[in-house]
């Protein structure tokens, strides 16, 4: 589970990231980022709507699984960020495995690792 330090609450923090950050497409999911110009750790969210996975217990999974592949990762990647996961429908198919080893391939080419 990623520590509270690492988390993104509010939906002031998640309207910011929406209305002013630069959007990442990867094959299974989309990152939402905006950079705070400071050397704060990095803060992460993670969304599955319905329109993803219909039952609760898919989604959530979903989001567990993009959490960890971030944990693993933490320090690699820079501070000063805010990012939001946001899922795509045909991630619920994919292994686990697959899920963590792409989000971070989407990290590096998005620029966001050391």
């Amino acid at each position: 589970m990623l520590s509270r330090k690492y988390r993104l609450v509010g939906v002031k923090n998640f309207t910011k990231v929406q209305k002013e950050g630069r959007v990442y497409q990867s094959q299974n999911f989309g990152i939402a980022v905006v950079d705070r110009h400071d050397d704060g750790p990095s803060r992460f969210a993670f969304i599955a709507s319905i329109k993803v996975a219909r039952d609760a217990v898919d989604r959530n999974r979903i989001k567990r699984v993009l959490g960890e592949a971030v944990r693993l990762s933490l320090f690699d990647i820079k501070n000063g960020y805010e990012m939001v996961f946001l899922a795509k429908p045909g991630i619920t198919r994919i292994p686990t495995s697959d899920i963590m080893k792409e989000v971070r391939e989407c990290l590096k080419a998005s620029g966001f690792f050391l």
